[in-house]
């Protein structure tokens, strides 16, 4: 069965959630949590430069979470995407609504 291990670590304007695995309905439902949470009232950054695989409900997580960060006046930062990951976004025609960086020191 398919897993995502997530970290999580603390800076001084974010949370940011390490992500190792696959991002699917099997396994989104912890860091859906996590995420929706921390939204509410601090930018999330996500790395996802260990992420093998997002399937439509991964995608729907992280559009639903960009929405409630807009909602909440907080943002949603993707960070090192995988080649997957790039491409997984690419493919909805949405990379640019998402605030893809590089580093944490980008997370305004």
């Amino acid at each position: 069965m398919e897993q995502l291990a997530i970290t999580e670590k603390r800076g001084a304007n974010y949370v940011l959630y390490e992500l190792v695995g696959s991002v699917n309905s099997y396994t989104c439902g912890d860091l859906q949590e996590k995420i929706f949470e921390e939204i509410k009232g601090n930018n999330v950054v996500l790395d996802m430069s260990q992420v093998i695989d997002i399937d439509s409900t991964g995608m729907g997580m992280l559009f639903a979470s960009f929405n409630d960060g807009l909602e909440s006046g907080y943002k949603l930062y993707l960070m090192n995407m995988s080649f997957t990951a790039l491409n997984r976004v690419k493919d909805t025609g949405f990379l640019e609504a998402f605030k893809v960086i590089q580093s944490v020191t980008e997370v305004e």
